[in-house]
């Protein structure tokens, strides 16, 4: 004590001094514990399959629903199919679209960028402001490299994975840039939670008329309108409930399209399998303009396809990719073939070319499947949605609302009440508002491109900077994403007027509310660190403070995350709170 006594009188620092000095202190023993905390959860193979099952009820509905109203859009006039050839192009270019982005893009690709097992475009933003210092709130304490995964990569300062880094933070421009980007491209994909289901449900209950040609449109728009009403009241039983009710309802809907398309095939006509071989992709670009503008219609076999990065969160990737490939790649494959089958032998049955080309004996059963999974198809995009926002709270990024956890065993399953009913509120002014499945399709398409063109310029630097990837690598992904989505973007935007605005208008209101919500939390982190009184400071007046030592634990309550900072018997603070900010990552700040 003498020592200390000593000691303290040489220096002029008091023993809170010291107290200071260890607060600053990285904690090193909670690190050790905590670092690279996130690993991939790995499942036994029984379980696997079994969320894989789950997934189908939850991720791929949407994705299964789409060969109910993709060659309406394609060919909307029964006299645009002129010859067979015209429909194998057709039929060329989604089976090629099915592959490259779907399978190879987002399958294989994609779902390994995920941010510690959550999707979506706020998920890469997440993963790239961990590995570069774009994030505009400065929220990254220097403890958090051992206490997270922040990256710890030290780049080559010749490397182009440096450059890219150094050009992304030399400029508040780019971050803002970057920022504006990450937030537009979540906003669209909101607006494909609101379209998907209206698209979805209307195109199956337009099934009525097949069977009652005489029925009103009206009729069909009210069906689909209380189909709409009792999908949004079921989600507050939660997406584990959900999916084990809409699963099979899915996995039914799959081995039923599978089977059809089959047999359409081999009744219909075998010569559109020449569709696999992808020089009738070339031959249906010579016939022109036509064949250009058609796109957005052939574009929508690949929508639900974003849904299936940004539901992540409640799936691990193994089972999503399992249930792809082995169920849903195959049955839409098959399904897609026979359908173009049946409409090079009946051009003049394109509208609900698929209830058409089902026999009579399987007509209605068929029609109540469709419809059932055309409910479950929306599921996909609303549970999407939940994960948006939540992310977007986690990053400062929206007004605060309601987030209820549904399950005890995966913390990514979710519930927003408030976003839910403003869903219900948006999906049935858009069904009563055009009526028509085709206006739906053009606003539908316009999403869908433009969340998966973001996506692609958000791969680029996470390939660079988190994988390390080679530059010929990112060159070829990028390549082979834009060789497909360009095309299709200038087809959509020629829609703009027939529908397309609609998601431009969702994305600008939102966009404007979680923007100004962005800025107005950087202007308040800006005023508590302009306001903030250091410790140092504190401790400076001495004696005259009465800092006493008490027993026990001290919680404060505080918008930002708290972490225990023990300190060793005998301190004048045994225990101690540190005071940390909230870190860029999707896990530690909604965990």
């Amino acid at each position: 004590m003498e020592t200390t006594s000593s000691t303290n009188e040489h220096t002029g620092r008091g023993t809170m001094w010291e107290l200071e000095r260890n607060l600053d202190q990285p904690m090193d023993a909670e690190a050790g514990r905590l670092r690279n905390m996130y690993r991939e959860k790995t499942y036994p193979t029984l379980v696997l399959l079994q969320l894989a099952f789950q997934s189908l009820g939850v991720v791929f509905g949407d994705l299964g629903t789409s060969p109910l109203y993709v060659f309406y859009n394609i060919f909307p006039g029964e006299s645009e199919i002129k010859d067979t050839e015209q429909v194998i192009g057709a039929l060329s270019l989604i089976i090629y679209s099915l592959t490259l982005i779907p399978l190879v893009k987002y399958v294989f690709i994609v779902l390994r960028a995920n941010d510690n097992g959550q999707g979506g475009t706020f998920a890469l933003y997440s993963l790239l402001c961990r590995h570069a210092k774009i994030n505009t709130i400065p929220n990254q304490h220097r403890t958090d490299e051992d206490l997270t995964t922040y990256s710890r990569h030290i780049y080559d300062e010749k490397s182009l994975a440096a450059k890219i880094k150094r050009w992304l933070e030399g400029h508040q421009f780019r971050k803002n840039a970057i920022l504006i980007l990450v937030l537009f491209g979540t906003c669209m994909a909101v607006g494909d939670g609101i379209l998907t289901p209206a698209i979805s449900v209307l195109s199956a209950t337009g099934g009525i008329q097949v069977e009652e040609p005489k029925m009103r449109n009206d009729v069909v728009v009210i069906v689909s309108v209380v189909i709409l009403i009792g999908l949004f009241s079921m989600q507050h039983f939660g997406t584990d409930k959900v999916s084990w009710l809409f699963a099979p309802i899915v996995f039914v809907w799959y081995i039923l399209i599978g089977i059809l398309g089959a047999v359409n095939i081999s009744k219909y006509d075998r010569s559109v399998l020449k569709a696999f071989n992808p020089v009738y992709v070339y031959r249906y670009f010579k016939r022109g303009k036509t064949s250009w503008v058609s796109l957005g219609g052939i574009m929508l076999s690949i929508t639900g396809t974003e849904a299936l990065f940004a539901d992540l969160s409640y799936f691990p990737v193994q089972a999503i990719q399992i249930a792809f490939t082995v169920v849903v790649f195959p049955c839409l494959l098959l399904q897609y073939t026979g359908q173009a089958a049946y409409i090079a032998q009946n051009r003049n049955s394109v509208v609900h070319a698929f209830y058409y080309s089902l026999p009579d004996s399987v007509r209605w059963p068929s029609f109540i499947v469709a419809t059932a999974a055309a409910v479950v198809a929306s599921q996909a995009t609303i549970s999407m949605t939940y994960s948006i926002i939540k992310q977007a709270l986690a990053l400062g990024c929206f007004p605060r609302v309601r987030i209820i956890h549904t399950s005890k065993k995966y913390l990514g399953q979710i519930y927003s009440p408030d976003i839910n009913w403003i869903l219900l509120i948006f999906c049935i002014a858009v069904t009563a508002g055009f009526k028509k499945q085709s206006q739906i399709a053009n606003a539908y398409g316009t999403a869908v491109i433009m969340v998966m063109l973001v996506t692609t310029f958000l791969m680029v630097p996470i390939m660079l900077l988190v994988w390390r990837s080679h530059w010929s690598l990112v060159i070829l992904f990028t390549a082979l994403s834009l060789v497909v989505e360009i095309p299709y973007f200038s087809a959509v935007v020629r829609k703009i007027d027939q529908g397309g605005w609609v998601p431009l208008v969702f994305a600008g209101a939102f966009l404007i509310i979680m923007y100004v919500w962005h800025y107005g939390t950087l202007k308040r982190y800006e005023f508590e660190m302009h306001s903030k009184v250091s410790m140092a400071w504190i401790l400076g007046l001495g004696p005259s403070l009465g800092l006493v030592r008490v027993p026990g634990m001290g919680l404060w309550r505080s918008s930002h995350l708290l972490a225990l900072h023990h300190q060793p018997p005998g301190h004048p603070l045994h225990f101690g709170l540190r005071l940390r900010e909230i870190p860029s990552c999707l896990h530690c700040a909604t965990g």
